[in-house]
């Protein structure tokens, strides 16, 4: 019997791995381990859990503390059938509002839902869902592994906004709003999934922002018209997931880095695009570019001080950045991670309490 651990993330050793509290943004980060079974942990810079979630059930890609100090947490409704192969690694349904001693505030369900939700905290969600396209509208998508679809159905994306009482403020059909050609799959991608919407954000102005991995691209939706009003440029972005507004308008977005087009060599990064140009201002590598590659899931997240919070969710790697890409803070999770985010530690002390009840960490965003 071996005494080495054949357990990669053990052998390589987990908790707090580096702190510059000079230049480390201060606050508590909130994460949702995927395989921790409904445990959403908030922890302060040196890795210490300062509150604990323990939820009946597993995450499903979202969790994060709304203004008011609750937790919004998107989870997976048990005992559900699986639409296609991939359909278990991220879907979701169960979306809640949650309060510091766990008690849930508010939910509301929708069995197609999966990835991603945005909760507004008044009681809004905006969240990614799913229908099916049959016969000559499945046969219309482009691209992916002919035939790989299951039964020639080809499951589309749809977003939906929800009100506190469950009932549709607003709605998009990928089917009624794409073009075919212009957001193709990938030739490599089964073709059960398009274009796999990952994320959706609400803009400043009004619209949405969401991102589209399989086809490897990141839009603006007109709020009002359904209409594509900003795409980025092909070959920008890889697979990527996460894209957020930033107060300057530009958007911030994780890219993967999966079939990046000109590379022989995989790696992910963060950018930083101008809206007003599609062009790159801002991105962060590994020195070693091969040493930071996440191959599916990831979020980023810009800090009040400047730096950037992300999230290498395959790994289990909490890391921070300064603005120079200075490596500041970094922990590894005992399991994968989705998404994390920071709050200041003087909002975070006053939002939330410690207590007796359950406890929990939270990841968000998996193969997709």
């Amino acid at each position: 019997m071996t005494t080495v651990d054949q357990n990669t993330r053990r052998r390589r050793g987990t908790g707090l791995i580096a702190l510059d509290a000079r230049a480390a943004h201060d606050g508590y980060t909130l994460y949702a381990p995927l395989t921790g079974g409904g445990e959403v942990l908030l922890i302060d810079l040196h890795g210490t859990v300062v509150h604990r979630w323990r939820l009946p059930h597993r995450p499903g890609r979202h969790a994060r503390l709304l203004p008011n100090g609750n937790l919004a947490y998107n989870a997976t409704l048990p005992d559900q059938d699986a639409l296609f192969p991939m359909w278990h690694k991220y879907r979701g349904g169960l979306m809640q509002e949650i309060a510091p001693d766990g008690t849930v505030l508010r939910e509301f369900t929708d069995p197609l839902q999966h990835h991603d939700a945005h909760h507004h905290g008044d009681g809004r969600i905006l969240y990614t869902a799913l229908e099916p396209l049959t016969g000559d509208r499945a046969a219309a998508v482009r691209g992916g592994v002919p035939g790989s679809g299951p039964g020639g159905t080809v499951w589309a994306d749809t977003i939906r906004e929800v009100d506190a009482e469950g009932r549709l403020l607003w709605s998009w059909r990928v089917a009624d709003h794409l073009d075919r050609d212009a957001y193709a799959l990938h030739p490599d991608y089964s073709r059960e999934h398009w274009p796999l919407i990952n994320s959706v954000y609400p803009l400043a102005d009004g619209n949405v922002l969401a991102s589209l991995r399989s086809v490897s691209a990141v839009v603006v939706i007109s709020r009002a018209t359904g209409e594509i009003l900003w795409r980025t440029a092909p070959g920008l972005v890889s697979q990527q997931h996460h894209p957020t507004e930033l107060p300057n308008g530009n958007f911030l977005i994780f890219d993967n880095g999966v079939f990046r087009p000109g590379w022989d060599v995989p790696f992910s990064r963060v950018i930083e695009v101008e809206r007003a140009t599609g062009k790159i201002v801002w991105e962060y590598h590994d020195p070693a570019r091969e040493a930071f590659f996440a191959p599916f899931m990831g979020s980023a997240q810009r800090l009040p001080n400047g730096n950037t919070l992300i999230t290498d969710s395959p790994a289990g790697r909490l890391f921070e950045v300064t603005a120079e890409g200075l490596l500041c803070w970094s922990t590894w999770s005992r399991s994968s991670a989705a998404t994390a985010s920071r709050r200041s530690a003087r909002s975070s002390r006053h939002r939330t309490t410690r207590s007796s009840a359950p406890t929990a960490t939270t990841p968000a965003n998996c193969p997709g």
